[in-house]
């Protein structure tokens, strides 16, 4: 246990322990919270790819040959819990996460195209500006691992070029706005 330092002047004092962050992060994975399918109509407007098999072309030709311009969804899901390390700069974590994309044909069927494992470092550091707490979100590493689907990924660094983009562009984004600077009562 660690004694918090006693203040002589107001101050704010947050304190944040591994075995905090890592029990949330397990009770997360095991709730099945994880989990994510992704479709063209959840992606954002302003998303430069769209989930179709024509647009996924430059990944894996086959896919396009076998399934023309058919729609597709990605489902993402945490292979095992994340893990979650307090350092006195900033909190870094480690996901360990799958992706596997589906082609879905015109009757509703779910065809399997490809999965991969992805697995990314972040790490987020406490700010205060102006009586102001907030925090950043920063992508540290990322490195997907291609497995066996019904359709090879030759272009895997295409894909991880893509993956780092959107991650960049939507992810922590998202996260810093989760984190953004609020009112310090």
């Amino acid at each position: 246990p660690e004694t918090l330092p006693m203040a002589h002047e107001p101050m704010l004092l947050l304190a944040i322990t591994e075995l905090v962050a890592n029990s949330a992060a397990f009770t997360y994975f095991t709730a099945g919270a994880l989990r994510r399918n992704i479709s063209s109509d959840t992606l954002p407007r302003q998303f430069p790819l769209q989930l179709r098999t024509k647009s996924m072309e430059v990944f894996s030709p086959q896919l396009q040959e076998r399934y023309p311009d058919q729609p597709m969804e990605l489902h993402l899901w945490a292979r095992q819990q994340p893990l979650v390390s307090c350092h006195p700069d900033a909190l870094h974590g480690t996901l360990f996460s799958s992706a596997e994309a589906f082609v879905v044909l015109p009757n509703a069927t779910r065809v399997p195209a490809f999965l991969l494992n992805i697995d990314a470092n972040m790490t987020g550091k406490p700010t205060i500006t102006r009586n102001r707490l907030g925090g950043t979100v920063k992508l540290t590493g990322l490195v997907p691992n291609p497995e066996l689907g019904t359709l090879p990924v030759p272009q895997v660094k295409h894909l991880e070029t893509l993956l780092k983009f959107g991650l960049w562009l939507f992810g922590v984004p998202q996260a810093n706005s989760k984190c953004c600077p609020r009112p310090v009562p």
